[in-house]
């Protein structure tokens, strides 16, 4: 590979960090493996790196979050088990949270608090994979979110996969049912809007997801850890259209997850909402109750696998989630108007790397540009993914290669929560040097 001493770090320093993680190709590394390179060739080199690597969320917490949170504190909270369940003001309002931005229906018995996002996919998973045992298969639209395949390896669970970028639209239909009609898969998996990508589903899709799920008895697990954050659309007035897009529109057969960790900033405290249809909570499997003791779906979630796996939730997070749920229902608290920054830096950002040679990967949601917002995708004609994200460790510049993602088209994913405004000036110096050295 080219360099030149244009570069703002030495090859070796860069080379032996890679070698330190015991990795030959950059383009199979997993996001925590980029993040330990880095943090070894910024303290080596005493270079403060552009991080695009990992999703952290940079803006301040909600404070309307943190106000709940402490007051519940000061109560005593934190000396008492929450009930698995959840507390009931928590379940209440994402039950009222989910009627007012998704215009669905699901009880608080369904809202359920987990340890961030993740634990609720782990969760949910675990179930799953036990209802029926002719279905042992999950589904994987892609691309998608890596560390969910990890937890399957961890289960020693199977999954298939296929990248939508080419089925988009009404083709997905006949894409999805190729992998459905085998009648083995049981979960079908994706995040919207999407991460990597930043792809959005248009209704027609999540017509589709949700018919074929019914017709295949598939449960869709819908990742909406980026909610309403697809700022072409004003989805922040409650109970009021237009409404965050969801799959639950066209099955009753589906487990949601709502994040706290972007669209409040509220990451650290690992809290986030499992909703579960009223009509899979409900539902009884003989073959849960042989597995786990229980047969009804919600009470597996909750009192066999929540519980081994945490015994709940933290106690005060699960009010500072209730108070901004209220809030935002009452139209006091408008949250997404704290996170448009992200659009706005990659908007910036995409046109810095554009102007130096680089290409948008995903760059449409099928005949309109992709929207601006936590993430985007980018390429350089020549190199791979593991060869470009390498190529650019050498100028501090951090990044995931899109092979990782599950995505057929080699790239990189960048994301721009960690590079504030002031910043730009120096990415465009690192870029301008990056093409010089090409």
């Amino acid at each position: 590979m080219k360099t030149t001493a244009n570069t703002i770090i030495s090859e070796t320093i860069v080379k032996q960090a890679i070698k330190e993680q015991s990795i030959n190709d950059l383009g199979k590394a997993t996001i925590r493996e980029v993040v330990n390179i880095v943090n070894k060739i910024e303290e080596r080199s005493k270079t403060k790196f552009i991080r695009m690597e990992m999703g952290v969320p940079s803006l301040p917490p909600s404070q309307v979050g943190v106000q709940g949170e402490i007051e519940a504190l000061k109560k005593g909270v934190a000396s008492k088990y929450p009930m698995l369940e959840g507390v009931k003001p928590f379940k209440q309002e994402a039950s009222r949270f989910v009627k007012a931005f998704m215009d669905i229906d699901i009880a608080p018995a369904g809202c359920i608090p987990t340890v961030g996002s993740m634990q609720g996919g782990y969760a949910a998973f675990m179930a799953i994979k036990n209802i029926n045992p002719d279905k042992d298969t999950f589904l994987f639209i892609d691309p998608g979110f890596p560390v969910q395949k990890q937890q399957l390896n961890v289960l020693g669970y199977k999954y298939e996969t296929f990248d939508v970028y080419h089925h988009r639209g009404e083709a997905l239909r006949e894409k999805l049912e190729s992998y459905l009609w085998n009648n083995n898969i049981c979960g079908i998996i994706y995040s919207n809007p999407n991460n990597p990508t930043w792809i959005c589903f248009h209704e027609d899709e999540l017509q589709i997801i949700g018919e074929l799920a019914a017709k295949y008895e598939a449960t869709v697990i819908e990742d909406l850890a980026y909610f309403a954050m697809d700022f072409r659309t004003d989805l922040s007035v409650p109970f009021k259209a237009p409404f965050q897009p969801t799959v639950a529109k066209y099955t009753n057969n589906y487990i949601l997850l709502i994040s706290s960790s972007k669209t409040f900033s509220y990451a650290g405290q690992r809290i986030g909402t499992m909703c579960i249809s009223n009509e899979l909570f409900n539902r009884y499997f003989e073959s849960l109750k042989l597995r786990f003791g229980k047969g009804k779906f919600g009470h597996v979630i909750i009192g066999r696998i929540l519980y081994s796996l945490s015994s709940g939730s933290s106690h005060s997070a699960q009010y500072a989630i209730a108070a901004i749920y209220k809030a935002a229902c009452e139209g006091k608290y408008h949250f997404l108007e704290e996170v448009k920054e992200y659009g706005t830096r990659a908007k910036l950002m995409k046109s810095l790397f554009v102007k130096y040679g680089f290409s948008i990967v995903y760059d449409k949601d099928i005949d309109e540009p992709i929207a601006d917002g936590f993430y985007f995708t980018i390429a350089y004609p020549g190199l791979s993914g593991g060869q470009l994200l390498e190529k650019l460790l050498h100028y501090g510049v951090s990044a995931i290669a899109l092979k990782n993602t599950g995505s057929e088209i080699e790239g990189l994913r960048a994301c721009v929560s960690q590079t504030e405004q002031s910043r730009f000036a120096e990415l465009e110096d690192r870029l301008k040097r990056f093409q010089q050295s090409c």
